[in-house]
């Protein structure tokens, strides 16, 4: 890379945490419980709205994981989703009602959070709806993963976003709070997956899986990507630049081998769709606070009212990390 692209990306990198300073102002404080967090404490943080549902199960999914303490962003939720944080003794939680479209998405609020309170420890930053899966998650917790990353020298961990759905109509089950809604959608793609790299970012680009085969199948280039580096020792330093899709500095986006080996890298299990996805989706669609003048959701509105089956010959049944593993998805690289 050149001096005059460097130049521009560290300027770019300044002026998002310039951004992020001036966004911590939308940011009221409900309940501050940061002062429990020790030295080496795992953190999680993550921006949700009218999300309760999800989130016991969610709390308990990454505590069995080995996580510490949780950040949460409410976004004016009128669910109750508020007052449940409010009462999770590992919690510590921020509200706003200002817009997720420009606040980057959330991207600006949680940018701040983490240069305020994560530095020097691993971060992961995942939705209400995303599961971590990593090798070996079966018998080791996160601390061991972190440990290894840190022996290794290794700063940031990458996940693919593998979309999950049911075998038959996404409304056939209804999913009950604190289920695992992998239970019901227990499905996936294992192939229909294409990858690019970013140049400019150096990072790559996955696109495909059910959303691009059934919502974007007339424009497959519009389809979400799926690339997602969720895991990260954090630096005051650094930003999110998309969603966790990509950050700066740039190097913390090589996760994987030019070399033809392979770096370890996990699952992100994407239990959007289940029979709560409809109504999420009309709500969206209306608020017009997503990405791109929310095409994607304009996407699933056309589409939802079909009640389409994403399931196909196909898909497989998830079974466990080694499973995604033998199928590519994921990699344990040298960590035996």
């Amino acid at each position: 890379m050149g001096a005059l692209r460097s130049y521009g990306l560290r300027l770019q990198r300044k002026r998002w945490r310039i951004r992020a300073f001036r966004k911590r102002r939308e940011l009221k404080c409900v309940v501050d419980r940061t002062g429990d967090i020790r030295p080496d404490d795992i953190l999680l943080f993550c921006t949700q709205r009218n999300e309760k549902i999800r989130l016991p199960y969610f709390l308990d999914y990454y505590r069995k994981q080995g996580v510490n303490h949780f950040f949460f962003v409410d976004n004016d939720s009128d669910d109750g989703a508020l007052d449940y944080l409010r009462s999770q003794p590992d919690v510590s939680v921020w509200h706003t009602r200002a817009s997720y479209r420009r606040s980057r998405f959330g991207v600006d609020w949680l940018n701040w959070l983490q240069r305020k309170y994560a530095h020097g420890h691993w971060v992961l930053t995942v939705d209400p709806d995303e599961f971590l899966v990593y090798p070996f998650c079966d018998t080791r917790p996160l601390r061991a993963l972190t440990d290894w990353l840190d022996a290794s020298s290794i700063k940031s961990f990458s996940a693919m976003l593998l979309d999950m759905y049911p075998k038959g109509r996404l409304d056939e089950r209804p999913y009950r709070e604190g289920e695992d809604p992998i239970a019901i959608a227990s499905w996936f793609d294992s192939g229909n997956y294409t990858m690019a790299r970013n140049h400019a970012f150096t990072n790559l680009w996955i696109q495909g899986g059910p959303r691009a085969r059934v919502f974007f199948a007339d424009q497959p280039a519009k389809a979400p990507a799926l690339n997602k580096v969720p895991l990260v020792k954090w630096d005051r330093k650094y930003v999110y630049v998309s969603s966790t899709h990509m950050l700066l500095p740039r190097g913390l986006n090589q996760v994987y081998d030019e070399w033809g080996g392979e770096k370890a890298s996990g699952v992100l299990l994407h239990a959007k769709f289940i029979d709560t996805f409809g109504a999420k989706a009309a709500e969206e669609l209306q608020r017009g606070e997503h990405y791109a003048g929310s095409v994607e959701y304009k996407a699933y509105a056309e589409r939802v009212q079909e009640n389409p089956q994403l399931w196909c010959k196909w898909s497989e049944k998830y079974i466990n990390w080694r499973q995604l593993e033998i199928l590519g998805l994921m990699s344990k690289g040298n960590w035996a």
